[in-house]
């Protein structure tokens, strides 16, 4: 149900935005979050959006230079990450609270209906 796309291999320094589109069914009334799994290491969070957009969380990782924004007239939810860095090499997932009208704030918010990821790669 959700779809990530604008993944790509990058230099040290560029800039990407991912973009994660519902495709069956509205998550507007749902917070959205970004997360993401580099080879041989656990998934990890990265931000939050409430449903609203109003709140946003991000992981100390990447605060500065990644940000979470949504539109819901498009069902959609990005992620720009700007200034990358090899260490931000991981597939990216999209997912979405299990329940409406959440703010979001991780790790209190049970994130379901993942996406099945985009591959972001950043050389040195």
């Amino acid at each position: 149900q959700l779809v990530e796309s604008g993944g790509g291999l990058v230099q040290a320094g560029d800039s990407l935005r991912l973009s994660c589109v519902a495709s069956e069914r509205s998550f507007s009334g749902y917070a959205m979050a970004w997360f993401r799994q580099a080879p041989g290491k656990e998934r990890e969070f990265v931000a939050t959006i409430s449903w609203s957009g109003g709140s946003t969380y991000y992981a100390d990782s990447v605060k500065g230079r990644f940000t979470i924004s949504r539109d819901n007239a498009k069902n959609s939810v990005y992620l720009q990450m700007n200034s990358l860095k090899p260490e931000d090499t991981a597939v990216y997932y999209c997912a979405a609270d299990r329940s409406p009208y959440g703010s979001g704030r991780y790790p209190t918010t049970d994130f379901g209906s993942w996406g099945q990821g985009t591959q972001v790669t950043v050389s040195s």
